[in-house]
């Protein structure tokens, strides 16, 4: 069940086409005024008003990022960088088992702290983490495409 809170939006939760038009508007915003102004949007909401709501520039681009990706059907959650995560958050982000994502840990492949008996890890490394990651993917990628080419192997 599509469900949608403070901080997440999960698949589906809003419609996509909706998405796409409030994302074409903000753009538009975005494009008339200068890089160093705020932004203004007119906001209607479901309980009535018509207050202008005034936001900081980098606000507005993260709203349209996440327009962005509900437009194409995806889910988003927002996360303070600060925030810190469990194992079993980290586990799920990650797409891995909780024992092998410990297993990380361990090694020293992502920092943590204990609290109590209990880890915890920052979004902030998770991140970074999950971001090197996606680079030794992808040049672990470029080599096999180098050796297919290589060795002409057809797909």
């Amino acid at each position: 069940m599509a469900t949608a809170s403070g901080r997440k939006i999960d698949p589906g939760t809003v419609d996509q086409q909706s998405a796409e038009r409030a994302l074409r508007r903000v753009k538009d915003v975005l494009a008339s005024t200068r890089s160093d102004q705020a932004v203004t949007i007119e906001v209607r909401g479901e309980h009535g008003g018509d207050e202008v709501l005034v936001l900081p520039r980098p606000t507005v681009l993260m709203f349209a990022d996440i327009l962005a990706a509900l437009s194409r059907g995806k889910g988003v959650q927002i996360v303070p960088l600060n925030a810190e995560l469990t194992t079993q958050q980290a586990a799920d982000m990650l797409n891995v088992s909780r024992p092998y994502l410990i297993g990380l840990l361990e090694r020293g492949e992502i920092p943590h702290r204990l609290v109590g008996r209990h880890r915890r890890i920052k979004y902030a490394d998770l991140s970074e983490y999950m971001d090197a990651e996606d680079v030794r993917q992808r040049a672990a990628l470029a080599d096999l495409t180098a050796l297919d080419q290589e060795f002409g192997v057809d797909e």
